[in-house]
């Protein structure tokens, strides 16, 4: 009788195990059978090219992988060709319920789709089209690019140094003055001269505005806002100092000085984050900056003096303790005050309405 009790017994726990173990395998089961979030992520190049497109590719892909969420990517998608549109398609029918747009361009090209899916949240860059679907994100690149026009203003020895940019877009304006500000901060009489190449990446134009300003304007420092770094190899070819934007030149000499640079697997993790919480809704403007890391100067060649960097410390210093570039007495070049004493510019104006230029630029038209 005590022997069939604990053959009970002992029946009664293998039975418990089996069920906790079969319990165990149906929930293992069902999570592995659950479908990834995936993300959808559209650009103007290839997702391999150096520069813009390859570094935003390289931030989202290890975005999704640290946040454990799919990836989906529409590579080689152009502007104003109308190849956005069908490209949105395609990512919604594959079950994104989130895409992002990396190119300001496509804002225009998107609207019908943002329009007609509303169940998907756009994150796109730079936009200045407002929808409850929509949020437009950016680092702030203009707080580097500040920092930088210091590294300019205390090089520059013709107080003529050169830009390169593509279009006079929000962001593409306010880098340039902010990156004017830091040049003024440090040496008031310099002037910053910008020719247009009307591209993101057009060799050919970017090459020749760069000669043109080094051949004609006397310009000892060079930037660019471009994809590539056409105009720093330019500038190498000349012998003169060049400053990068995303990515240091390889092999190169040491004028080249350094670059606005920015961590886009942080502005990527923090907008996803946002998504998948499920209030993507919350926040129409999304920015992040030098204080959460996202962007900064790539190391400094050894021609950059122990006074630039103890001037780019103090700066930075600065705009981690709230002193933002656009702030105090700013004026534009018409002579139009557009802040004043103990005043910020404030984020949509800087986003989405920059049409201006600061004190200080001037513009290559030949």
């Amino acid at each position: 009788m005590k022997l069939n009790k604990k053959k009970r017994v002992v029946l009664l726990i293998v039975f418990v195990i089996l069920l906790v173990v079969i319990i165990a395998i149906l929930l293992f089961m069902g999570k592995t059978d659950t479908k990834k979030e995936k993300i959808g992520f559209i650009i103007t190049g290839a997702m391999d090219e150096k520069g813009w497109n390859g570094m935003h590719y390289e931030g989202v892909s290890a975005a999704c992988e640290e946040l454990g969420v799919g990836l989906l990517v529409k590579e080689n998608v152009k502007e104003f060709q109308g190849e956005c549109e069908p490209a949105i398609e395609d990512l919604v029918n594959q079950g994104c319920k989130m895409i992002i747009l990396t190119s300001y361009g496509y804002a225009e090209e998107a609207t019908n789709a943002i329009q007609k899916y509303p169940e998907v949240s756009f994150y796109c860059s730079s936009f200045n089209y407002h929808a409850e679907n929509v949020t437009s994100f950016f680092s702030r690149m203009y707080q580097a690019r500040y920092l930088a026009g210091i590294v300019a203003g205390m090089k520059t020895e013709t107080n003529q140094i050169g830009y390169v940019a593509a279009m006079p877009t929000s962001e593409v304006n306010r880098g340039i003055s902010a990156f004017t500000l830091g040049v003024r901060r440090v040496n008031p009489q310099a002037v910053v001269t910008v020719a247009w190449s009307n591209a993101w990446d057009n060799e050919e134009a970017e090459r020749k505005q760069a000669d043109n300003l080094i051949e004609n304007t006397g310009v000892d420092v060079i930037t660019y806002h471009q994809n590539q770094t056409y105009v720093a190899e330019e500038a190498e070819k000349a012998g003169i100092y060049s400053i990068g934007y995303h990515q240091r030149l390889e092999n190169c000499s040491d004028k080249f000085l350094t670059a606005v640079v920015g961590d886009w697997k942080l502005t990527y993790e923090a907008i996803i984050r946002q998504y998948l919480r499920g209030n993507s809704a919350d926040i129409k403007i999304y920015w992040v900056g030098m204080e959460e890391n996202a962007v900064k100067l790539s190391d400094f060649s050894t021609l950059v003096s122990e006074d630039i960097r103890d001037e780019v410390d103090r700066a930075t210093s600065q705009i981690l303790a709230g002193q933002d570039v656009f702030s105090g007495v700013i004026y534009d070049t018409e002579g139009k005050l557009r802040c004043k004493e103990n005043q910020t510019i404030c984020d949509e104006i800087l986003l989405e309405q920059f049409d201006w230029y600061v004190e200080g630029i001037e513009f290559y038209d030949k």
